[in-house]
């Protein structure tokens, strides 16, 4: 195993409040795709909502992935205008969320 040079994964798992329509969440989600328009270090994104079996999801219903060359451009999309202004519409959206940053470790047999 080795850890994949540079790149980090911004996860967010969410879950919306139930007043919120699945409309918004659409408005929301295109909004925050729309991010790695804006800022360069954001390299690619991709979200989707859990279908998982198991029933483990605790609640959470969303998932948000995000993909950077380093934890500096991590640093700058977190500082950067539009992330900031974004996280203030999706923040009061939902009940919970939990954000997770890693370096992914990739397997070669």
């Amino acid at each position: 195993m080795e850890e994949a040079k540079g790149v980090v994964k911004h996860v967010a798992l969410t879950k919306f409040k139930d007043d919120i329509t699945p409309e918004r969440i659409e408005e929301l989600t295109k909004a925050y795709a729309n991010l790695l328009n804006v800022i360069p270090s954001m390299k690619s994104f991709h979200w989707g909502k859990d279908v998982s079996a198991e029933n483990l999801h605790q609640g959470f219903t969303h998932v948000f992935e995000s993909t950077f060359e380093s934890m500096e451009g991590v640093a700058e999309y977190v500082a950067h205008p539009a992330h900031v202004e974004y996280a203030n519409l999706l923040i009061p959206c939902l009940e919970k969320f939990v954000i997770i940053d890693y370096k992914p470790t990739v397997v070669k047999f």
